[in-house]
């Protein structure tokens, strides 16, 4: 059994301010986690330490080099922070880069070496990837969400439990939170499905919608759920349902 969670950067950072992170709930996650650690990948996403410098330099859309350096050293801040919370609860993480093993063309990963990851999982170690920019071979440079990196290694990983943790109670339409959604609620969700709070450019809600509506057409369900409120990820560690379920359409 693989499990795989993502955590948003919405939760680990004030995204409205550069490199600030919510170390008590980075904490508080990583003692969720502990509780069922076994056989987990987790994602993280960039929050404030990725999305701003990624904006100051343009990027995706222009190539520069001191922009890939410069946000890439951010992100790795943020992952170290949430390795050594793991690491102070008594697991094994250890950090993988996306941008060391992942070539994307025109936005999308083409290909990323996941055999260390699998090696990881198999040895008891937690891998910690999260968002980050990375080489794509069409445009020189790439921003790969942790998103895009949830749905490419559940498919790779042939996970079974796959849940994304945000900082809403999963989708919802209007007030209302959806007890599960496909392809097909798509329509009436346009008004409703917005990017995100703060700096983003990764696509926000409307981005892991189209990911986790992707990886449910070939068979995987998700689930996205607010990982601010404690517990829930225990719970959804735990295989519980706490938010919104993304499935195939019927």
């Amino acid at each position: 059994m693989v499990r795989i969670l993502k955590i948003g950067g919405s939760i680990l950072t004030d995204k409205s301010r550069p490199q600030s992170p919510r170390q008590e709930e980075i904490d508080r996650i990583a003692g969720e986690i502990a509780s069922a650690s076994a056989d987990l990948v987790l994602v993280h996403g960039a929050g404030s330490y990725g999305h701003m410098p990624a904006r100051k330099f343009g990027l995706p859309q222009n190539f520069d080099r001191e922009g890939l350096l410069q946000t890439h050293q951010s992100v790795k801040l943020l992952n170290d922070l949430v390795v050594q919370a793991l690491v102070r609860q008594g697991l094994f993480p250890l950090p993988v880069h996306p941008l060391s093993s992942a070539l994307l063309r025109d936005g999308r990963i083409e290909r990323m070496d996941v055999t260390i990851i699998k090696e990881m999982v198999t040895r008891g170690i937690i891998p910690v990837l999260h968002g980050d920019v990375a080489i794509d071979s069409s445009k020189g440079a790439g921003i790969v969400s942790g998103d895009q990196l949830v749905s490419y290694l559940a498919r790779v990983l042939k996970a079974d439990n796959v849940s994304l943790g945000t900082d809403v109670d999963g989708v919802l339409c209007g007030q209302v939170c959806l007890k599960t959604i496909d392809r097909g609620d798509l329509p009436r969700m346009e008004e409703f499905i917005g990017g995100s709070n703060g700096v983003d450019v990764t696509g926000g809600m409307r981005g892991k919608l189209m990911e986790l509506m992707d990886l449910a057409d070939q068979g995987t369900p998700s689930q996205i759920f607010n990982a601010s409120r404690e517990g829930l990820v225990k719970r959804a560690l735990a295989g519980e349902q706490v938010g919104t379920l993304v499935r195939r359409r019927a």
